[in-house]
C-alpha cells in the first residue's frame, strides 16, 4: 500500500507526545496550559500510537480491500515476525532500567492478536472494540484481584495483560478501532467527516460521561475517571475520540500543507527508531531527565529527534529499526505465491494469418 502522509504525521505526533510525557516539563514547570503538559501528553499519545498501529495493520493487509489466500498468509506472517522482533526489542529497552514505561512489549502482543482480526468487517471490528472498551476494565480488575490472591508476583504475561500502564485486555480496543479506521478510505472527505464526528462524540461521551457518573450518580472515582492510564471505559472512549480527531486533522493538514508537516511525517516514518533511541538516551543521561524535567532538555529531545529523522529519511530512507523489521518480516513471509491466471486475450489483438478467430479461442 502507498504511504498516507497524514498517518505518518499523526504517528510522528504520537512519538513526540510520548517523549513529552517522559521528559517534558511537569505541571509546576509549565505555564502554557492550566493543567500542565501532563494533562495533554500522559496517556493520549500512547493511545494514539496503538490506534495507528491498527491503521498500519489494515494498510499492511490490503487497506479497503483485505487480502485473501496466500497474500493473507504473507500478511499474517509479516505481522507475527514483526511482533516477535518488537517484543524482543521492548524487553531489551525494559532491561535498561529507565523510569519509562516501555510500550513495545504490549504493542507487540496487540500486533500478534490483531492477526486474528485481519478479515473482520468494519462493523465487527467496531462492535468488538466497543465491547472490549466496556468489558475490558472489568476483566482487568477481576484478573488483578485473582492474581494478587493466587500469585503475588506477576508473571511477564500477566503484567502485559493487566499491567498498570498498558493492559492488553483493555488496550486491544484501541488497536481494533484503528484497524476499522484503516479499512476505510482515508482519502475520502466523507470518511474523514464521519471519523471526525465520531471522534468528537467519543470525547464528549468519555469526559462528560465520567463527570456525570462521578458527580451526579456517585460512581466511585476508580471507575468514573479519564485520568491518564486509568484504563477505564471513559478513558478509552475519550482517548479514542482524541486519536480520531488528531488523525483527521493530520490527514487534512498533510494534504493542504505537505512541506510544512514533512519533518513530523519523517518522525512518523522512523517512529520505532525514534522511540528506541530516545529511551537509550534517557538511560545514558540518567533518571534525572525524567524525574527533574526541564524545558531546555525537553525541547532538545524534540528538536534533535525531528532533525535527525528528517535528515535520515532524506539521505537513507527507512530508519535502521524499520529497515530491520521490514527486511526480516518480508523475507519470512516469502512463501509460495498464488497461481496467477493466464493473461486475458486482448479484444483488439490481430488474428494471425491463416487462423480464424474461432481457432484462436480454441
Amino acid at each position: 500500500m502507498r504511504r498516507i502522509a497524514g498517518v505518518d504525521v499523526a504517528r510522528g505526533l504520537a512519538v513526540l507526545g510520548m517523549m513529552t510525557a517522559h521528559v517534558g516539563p511537569d505541571d509546576r514547570a509549565s505555564r502554557v496550559l492550566p493543567g500542565g503538559f501532563a494533562q495533554l501528553a500522559d496517556g493520549r499519545p500512547s493511545a494514539l500510537f496503538v490506534v495507528l498501529a491498527g491503521v498500519g495493520l489494515a494498510l499492511l493487509s490490503g487497506g479497503t480491500a483485505p487480502v485473501v489466500g496466500t497474500r493473507l498468509v504473507q500478511a499474517r506472517l509479516r505481522v507475527l515476525v514483526r511482533a516477535v522482533l518488537l517484543f524482543v526489542l521492548g524487553e531489551l529497552l525494559v532491561m535498561l532500567g529507565t523510569p519509562v514505561a516501555v510500550i513495545l512489549p504490549t504493542y507487540a502482543v496487540l500486533f500478534a492478536v490483531g492477526c486474528l482480526a485481519l478479515r473482520w468487517s468494519v462493523r465487527t471490528l467496531l462492535v468488538v472494540a466497543a465491547a472490549i472498551a466496556v468489558v475490558g476494565p472489568v476483566v482487568r480488575t477481576l484478573l488483578v484481584d485473582g492474581q494478587e490472591a493466587w500469585q503475588p508476583r506477576p508473571t511477564l504475561l500477566a503484567e502485559i495483560a493487566v499491567g498498570h500502564f498498558y493492559p492488553a485486555v483493555v488496550w486491544l480496543a484501541y488497536l481494533l478501532a484503528g484497524l476499522a479506521v484503516g479499512r476505510s478510505d482515508l482519502r475520502s472527505r466523507r470518511v474523514r467527516a464521519v471519523t471526525a464526528g465520531t471522534g468528537a462524540g467519543l470525547v464528549v461521551v468519555g469526559h462528560l460521561g465520567a463527570w456525570l457518573a462521578r458527580d451526579a450518580l456517585g460512581w466511585p472515582v476508580s471507575v468514573a475517571t479519564t485520568e491518564p492510564h486509568s484504563s477505564t471505559t471513559f478513558e478509552v472512549l475519550g482517548n479514542t475520540g482524541v486519536a480520531l480527531l488528531v488523525l483527521v486533522a493530520c490527514l487534512v493538514v498533510a494534504d493542504a500543507l505537505p512541506h510544512l508537516v514533512n519533518p513530523v511525517a519523517a518522525v512518523g516514518e522512523l517512529a520505532l527508531s525514534a522511540y528506541t533511541v530516545h529511551v537509550v538516551v534517557i538511560a545514558l543521561l540518567g533518571d534525572g531527565v525524567v524525574y527533574a524535567p526541564a524545558v531546555a532538555s525537553w525541547l532538545a529531545f524534540l528538536v534533535t529527534t525531528t532533525v535527525l529523522c528528517w535528515s535520515w529519511r532524506a539521505v537513507l530512507g527507512r530508519g535502521p529499526f524499520e529497515r530491520l523489521l521490514h527486511g526480516v518480516s518480508t523475507r519470512a513471509a516469502d512463501v509460495r505465491p498464488d497461481v496467477l491466471p493466464d493473461a486475458p486475450v486482448r479484444a483488439d489483438a490481430a488474428v494471425p494469418a491463416g487462423r480464424s478467430s474461432g481457432d484462436e479461442r480454441a
